[in-house]
């Protein structure tokens, strides 16, 4: 099954879109900030981080920073931005230092699944081209 670590300060919203999530059928485990978001994330392996960016701690702009400059193994992790910082500089800003996406708050629930669907297909064609790679010819 599919895990996705849910990084959020607000415990109701974390929960809303943990309901939403495991009704799309994903397993779903949480952080409350930053810190703890990079402690799930080095003990579960999670398929893909949605983060919130204003939390206490660690934002989520150091803890995407922290994870793809620092841990290679979670480099290639789909990690998606959900926040109410929604002016262009900040959207950019999380686009260019690595997140795959950025949604900004108030969310939609169906966007933000096919967000979450194209992130995990993008992994697993990545994953079947470097299988090709090291099928050898006999």
């Amino acid at each position: 099954m599919t895990t996705i670590l849910c990084i959020d300060d607000e415990a109701e919203l974390r929960e809303e879109i943990s309901e939403g999530l495991v009704d799309a059928g994903y397993e779903v485990i949480h952080a409350n900030d930053g810190n703890e978001g990079l402690e799930m994330i080095r003990k579960h392996s999670p398929n893909l981080v949605l983060s919130d960016i204003s939390m206490p701690h660690k934002d989520g702009f150091q803890l995407l920073k922290e994870i793809r400059e620092t841990y290679p193994l979670f480099a290639y992790t789909p990690f998606i931005f959900l926040s109410a910082l929604a002016d262009k500089e900040r959207i950019l800003a999380g686009l260019k230092d690595g997140a795959d996406a950025y949604i900004t708050k108030p969310f939609d629930l169906e966007l933000l699944l096919a967000k979450i669907e194209a992130s995990l297909r993008q992994v697993e064609l990545m994953e079947a081209e470097n299988l090709d790679t090291f099928v050898l010819d006999i």
